[in-house]
């Protein structure tokens, strides 16, 4: 039986690049126990964490001074954060982001590269783009420059981009979860059985792991 991920989350949200460092570390623990099993199946949906965002985003200085109330609180959130990123293996660079965009094109992007087999590519693209080099998601320049460098040829993602394709679906998708009960994310579903909310450590991800898989053996034996 093919392992099944399905992973809610979105792609300025720092605790989902950690998740992400996560749970390929607990993929790379269980290759090794199950070297003959075939390559996980890892799909990625979209979840916005500021859907009302505008199309044009806002100064990043701004979001935060009103997510956190600015100042100190902010720092000790950030720097949680980055320690956390540290332990993961990712220098976050938030001084580099100078703006907080809408994440619906990102997440259009996601979607489009599910159909040619690389999503998971996009995804460290996205994350590595926002994270590390502070780019700009609200240029679709930007964007289709970092859909060349997971996979997509760039003139089509700045076609796809241009066009309203798939928008209306991002946002289905992001009601479905939150209608599913997701408040946070990385919110992760193991073989459409078991749910992990948050950036659990490899460990705890690669017990749910086998936890579904059990479940899912002893579902089909009987």
């Amino acid at each position: 039986m093919t392992l099944q991920i399905d992973i809610i989350s979105d792609v300025v949200c720092p605790w989902c690049f950690i998740g992400k460092r996560h749970l390929e570390k607990a993929l790379a623990a269980w290759r090794e126990r199950h070297p003959e099993a075939p390559a996980p199946e890892v799909h990625w949906h979209p979840f916005q964490l500021s859907p009302d965002m505008r199309g044009d985003g806002m100064a990043r200085a701004e979001y935060v001074a009103q997510k956190f109330g600015g100042g100190e609180r902010a720092r000790e959130i950030y720097d949680r954060v980055a320690a956390a990123g540290a332990r993961a293996g990712i220098d976050f660079a938030f001084d580099r982001i100078e703006r907080q965009p809408s994440t619906v094109d990102a997440h259009r992007l996601m979607y489009r590269a599910a159909k040619d087999g690389v999503q998971d590519a996009m995804a460290e693209s996205l994350f590595t783009g926002y994270f590390l080099e502070g780019r700009d998601f609200t240029d679709s320049d930007v964007l289709a420059e970092l859909a060349e460098r997971a996979g997509l040829p760039r003139n089509e993602a700045k076609r796809y981009l241009a066009g309203e394709e798939h928008r209306d679906l991002i946002q289905q998708q992001d009601l479905h979860a939150r209608n599913l009960g997701v408040q946070g994310v990385p919110f992760f579903i193991f073989n459409q059985r078991l749910a992990v909310s948050g950036a659990q450590p490899p460990e705890l991800l690669m017990q749910a792991i086998e936890q579904a898989e059990t479940e899912a053996a002893d579902a089909a034996a009987q």
